[in-house]
């Protein structure tokens, strides 16, 4: 008999598929639905920082020399206010048994981390913080910049105990030694990796408009290198394993390189919530072929700890790679 039930965050799951935060975890229907499929735990649509600071007041002053920013803060407020997002939260534990994650985007480690609480007396099973800092700074080094991370986590850290994981992009020196002092700042888990907002241009209407937001299969190849690495060097953190996910064989990829629990997202916009179904089947399916009983028999197999030479995950693969082909 297949067992696909895992932990993460140490949080009780059935599977290792999660839901990521986005338009299709927004409401309890949508939530209801993904449990339906199959999905092993959810993460809300993200609560962003500048809504908190808001509705607390600190970005009043702002707004009034800032008339684009008001425009942009106020429409975010009537689409999805911090009430509505803890009625959210409430709604969704009353309505399904899968852990609910939050989820808030931020930048910083202000007033607003007090507001992590009302998220956990609100029932949710775990945070999650998607932070994202575009370095534009040229008087700041990249320590410094990174210290603003290490802040957020010890800050919400001390103010809840639940469990916080922390969603981050790829745009750092030392992934590794970053991923480490996370965890020794209060952090259990890490998502590998965010995507966020790309500008592009049209050059016909001269406008700076957004890129496509979502994820191809291709995309997998650079979140697989690092949740490899990673799940080698730092032992005491879980990791979720996110982007180019959109079939079971890339799911189970990212278990075999050492992913704790996989994340989808792009692939059910496509596809619709249905696919996770899919996801899972072609799961237990691989797993009975080769005589896999649960999730543990394999995880980590293809991590860079397991393999014999682990410079496949490095760049000297790279560059033995394309000497090859001339």
């Amino acid at each position: 008999m297949i067992n696909l039930e895992t932990k993460y965050l140490g949080l009780d799951l059935k599977n290792p598929i999660i839901v990521s935060s986005s338009g299709l975890t927004n409401s309890v229907e949508k939530i209801k639905k993904i449990e339906e499929m199959g999905a092993g735990a959810v993460v809300l649509k993200s609560l962003f920082e500048e809504q908190i600071s808001y509705e607390a007041g600190s970005l009043l002053h702002e707004e009034e020399n800032y008339p684009e920013a008001s425009d942009y803060i106020d429409n975010y407020i009537r689409n999805a206010s911090v009430d509505k997002y803890i009625d959210l939260i409430s709604d969704a534990k009353k309505a399904v048994k899968i852990p609910v994650i939050a989820s808030i985007n931020c930048v910083s480690d202000t007033d607003w981390t007090d507001f992590a609480k009302r998220i956990e007396q609100a029932g949710a099973d775990a945070l999650e913080l998607n932070i994202y800092i575009v370095a534009i700074n040229k008087n700041m080094t990249s320590a410094d910049y990174e210290q603003i991370y290490y802040n957020i986590v010890e800050s919400v850290s001390k103010k809840i105990s639940i469990p916080i994981a922390v969603k981050l992009s790829y745009h750092f020196t030392n992934f590794v030694h970053l991923i480490d002092r996370l965890s020794v700042n209060g952090a259990s888990g890490v998502v590998i990796f965010n995507r966020f907002y790309q500008p592009d241009i049209d050059i016909d209407k001269l406008q700076v408009t957004s890129s496509d937001v979502f994820s191809t299969p291709s995309d997998i190849r650079h979140s697989l290198r690092w949740v490899a690495i990673v799940s080698d060097k730092v032992r005491k953190i879980d990791i979720s394993a996110s982007t180019g996910v959109h079939d079971g064989e890339a799911a189970i990829k990212m278990l075999l390189s050492g992913a704790t629990t996989v994340q989808v997202c792009s692939v059910l916009y496509e596809k619709g919530v249905e696919h996770i179904k899919t996801i899972l089947t072609d799961i237990e399916a691989w797993m009975n072929k080769k005589g896999y009983l649960e999730i543990a028999d394999f995880r980590g197999k293809m991590s860079a700890r397991k393999l014999p030479n682990p410079a496949r995950y490095q760049r000297a693969q790279f560059m033995k790679y394309f000497s090859s082909h001339e």
